[in-house]
């Protein structure tokens, strides 16, 4: 396992950010096609400063080891692919919520399901019963991806996060 990787999988690590991933943050979060499904308020970043903000929260975010927001780097050019993220829902009840964020040119190579799929597993390894993923509606592919790892489609809330969202749930497996 790569020294740094919280989580690895054949193709994948997944790393706490560090700020010298800084450019490729800002290259990931500047890209409308990525930013237009994150958040209440959907905007793309402007300028380097705010990625070394991202980071430093995603850090924060990720000092519980059970949680975080993490980097996924692909084993064989070391590039980040993106973000995958494991944390609790903020109003939710307990419930934790599995995401992730991908660079357009990881697109369509089955990073997010790999990665997705192996932090669900870690999770219910460390003792959660269920997960959710949190999907604004016409994000077709993210979607698709929760329909990959085998999640159950619950349909549309607005619940959690002050918008209408596509809410999957998948239970640990007996």
């Amino acid at each position: 396992m790569k020294k740094d990787a919280v989580l690895q999988t054949e193709r994948l690590a997944i790393r706490l950010w560090a700020a010298d991933d800084r450019a490729r943050a800002f290259d990931l979060y500047r890209r409308w096609e990525v930013a237009r499904w994150l958040g209440a308020t959907p905007r793309a970043m402007e300028d380097e400063q705010e990625a070394d903000a991202l980071i430093e929260r995603f850090r924060g975010r990720s000092a519980d080891p059970r949680f975080g927001c993490w980097a996924v780097e692909r084993l064989d050019t070391g590039v980040i692919a993106g973000t995958l993220l494991l944390v609790p829902i903020p109003d939710g009840a307990g419930e934790v919520e599995v995401g992730w964020h991908f660079h357009p040119d990881s697109w369509g190579h089955g990073f997010a399901t790999e990665a997705a799929g192996a932090m669900v597993a870690r999770g219910f390894e460390q003792g959660l019963s269920e997960i959710h993923a949190l999907v604004r509606p016409g994000n077709d592919p993210s979607m698709a991806v929760c329909r990959r790892l085998g999640m159950e489609p619950l349909g549309r809330t607005d619940r959690w996060y002050g918008s209408e969202l596509e809410a999957f749930l998948l239970r640990r497996p007996s």
